[in-house]
């Protein structure tokens, strides 16, 4: 009989290790103590705090549009989320009281923006009410299932509307990507601090 080779006896643990079910234990880490003051400045839940928290989060900008019969209707979010690869989905939240929202309630498919910082006036021309938003100076055209798609965007997809879910005064809509193209140029826009701002490195 053959002796084991050194390599072999070295990884004969190993092997036996590999056979033990389950992760090894883990030791309880002991809570760290914490100034007295440390949550004097906390305010309750309310309306207020959630915006002054969210005026802390960075996010990208994009505009939602879709067709009101042949009329066309948009407006900028920061609420875009993607909410799963396969099926392909993302989410926004809109008003209901917005404008756009009787399009948003009533359409099968939406168009979806990613926009650049050098589109930091378009951001601001959707996110005004009242304003003339497909006018003279929007570049935009008919996109598949009549859907309005803006010109010189990082990105755009074409969605199929699968949810409207009721949140508070707003809806949450999840559409399911059904066409796009991600190969605008440039660097995306941001809005923080209730601004729109460039990306910095």
């Amino acid at each position: 009989m053959t002796a084991p080779t050194a390599s072999a006896a070295q990884s004969a643990p190993l092997a036996t290790a590999s056979l033990r079910s389950g992760p090894p234990p883990q030791t309880a880490m002991p809570a760290q103590p914490r100034p007295a003051d440390l949550f004097a400045s906390a305010l309750p839940g309310s309306p207020e705090l959630l915006r002054s928290v969210f005026r802390q989060h960075a996010a990208g900008v994009a505009v939602i549009t879709a067709a009101d019969g042949d009329r066309p209707v948009g407006f900028t979010a920061t609420s875009l989320n993607s909410v799963s690869a396969e099926p392909p989905l993302l989410s926004f939240t809109t008003g209901t009281s917005s404008s756009s929202w009787p399009a948003l309630r009533d359409c099968d498919h939406l168009g979806v923006h990613i926009l650049g910082e050098h589109q930091k006036e378009l951001a601001g021309l959707f996110a005004r009410s009242g304003a003339d938003r497909f006018g003279p100076g929007t570049g935009w055209s008919r996109g598949p299932h009549g859907v309005p798609l803006l010109d010189g965007v990082l990105a755009w997809l074409v969605c199929r509307v699968v949810a409207r879910v009721p949140a508070g005064e707003h809806r949450v809509i999840i559409a399911e990507a059904v066409l796009g193209d991600p190969a605008g140029q440039g660097r995306p826009l941001l809005y923080h601090q209730g601004r729109f701002n460039a990306l910095r490195d």
